[in-house]
């Protein structure tokens, strides 16, 4: 992911910043528990493909 764009990314349901889990792929709300996807490079961030993230599911810290 490009530094740059990860920057200016924000979850677009509570407006928050974002944890980039490089190994998941994916685009990590802490406040919503949210995963969005990164799928060839481009981050999906729709609400219904975001993944919940399980109660027991570990948060990644910055």
């Amino acid at each position: 992911m490009d530094k740059r764009l990860l920057d200016i990314l924000v979850c677009p349901i509570c407006k928050g910043p974002l944890y980039y889990d490089q190994a998941a792929a994916e685009l990590i709300c802490r406040a919503d528990r949210l995963a969005f996807p990164i799928r060839d490079g481009i981050p999906i961030m729709l609400e219904e493909e975001a993944r919940l993230l399980a109660p027991d599911e570990e948060v990644p810290k910055p």
